[in-house]
């Protein structure tokens, strides 16, 4: 296996034999990060310093003001460091967790550049990555998401309340949530958004077909029934 150990930005490079629960734990030094669950058209993003990742139980649990997750290690199978994404010419260094199909599972990106994301992982032997699995062609056409789509209902319902919502991503190995009052709701290229100085929900339009409801909660499903990532939860919910 060659060994490479890059610093200008632009690669992707495998974490040798990494231990996630250890590779977490270095969050904490890298700034100010956005954790990132993304799956079935929503993507659940929490924004802000990493005070804390411990393990607990056989989880790892990721805690400060602005994160709250539990993350089970055994789900994930490597972690490959990520220099390639480069936005309005600043680049947004990210470490993508993989499953065992080569899914990313969740990834942490970092928000205050290279100069603060890379000395924290540079005690790591890196090799090359695998190529990225090549995404679908992205359609030209994104339908705004209209005022009746299933998805806002509850969100909306929950703004008009004022009352206090926690959103959530959770699926077999990982949770993620967010707890606050959303000010809007921000319909924009095709999804819903509701965004806050520490969290971003980003709902693509039509993803959500309807709602399992629950007294004071509201499980997310898709177009075939199926119960999706998605979880909301309120004092507000009948």
């Amino acid at each position: 296996m060659t060994q490479t150990n890059s610093v200008e930005p632009g690669f992707r490079e495998t974490l040798v034999s990494p231990d996630a629960a250890q590779i977490i734990d270095i969050a904490s030094e890298i700034g100010k990060v956005m954790l990132i669950c993304q799956a079935e058209g929503v993507t659940h993003e929490r924004i802000g310093q990493v005070e804390s990742a411990q393990v607990d139980g056989g989880e790892i649990r990721v805690s400060g003001a602005a994160h709250d997750a539990r993350i089970d290690p055994s789900a994930v199978a490597s972690v490959v460091l990520d220099t390639t994404s480069v936005m309005g010419g600043k680049v947004y260094p990210r470490l993508d967790f993989l499953g065992s199909e080569g899914e990313v599972l969740f990834a942490i990106s970092g928000m205050d550049g290279l100069d603060a994301f890379l000395p924290p992982v540079a005690g790591f032997a890196r090799s090359a990555a695998p190529e990225r699995p090549a995404r679908a062609p992205a359609s030209s056409e994104r339908p705004e998401v209209v005022d009746d789509d299933p998805g806002r209902a509850p969100l909306a319902l929950a703004r008009e309340q004022t009352a206090e919502l926690r959103i959530i991503f959770e699926r077999p190995g990982l949770r993620q949530s967010w707890r606050g009052r959303i000010e809007a709701l921000k319909p924009a290229m095709g999804f819903l958004n509701v965004m806050t100085p520490g969290f971003h929900l980003h709902m693509r339009g039509g993803s959500v077909a309807r709602w399992w409801q629950e007294t004071g909660r509201r499980i997310a499903l898709d177009q075939e029934g199926r119960r999706t990532d998605l979880v909301l939860e309120s004092e507000g919910f009948a």
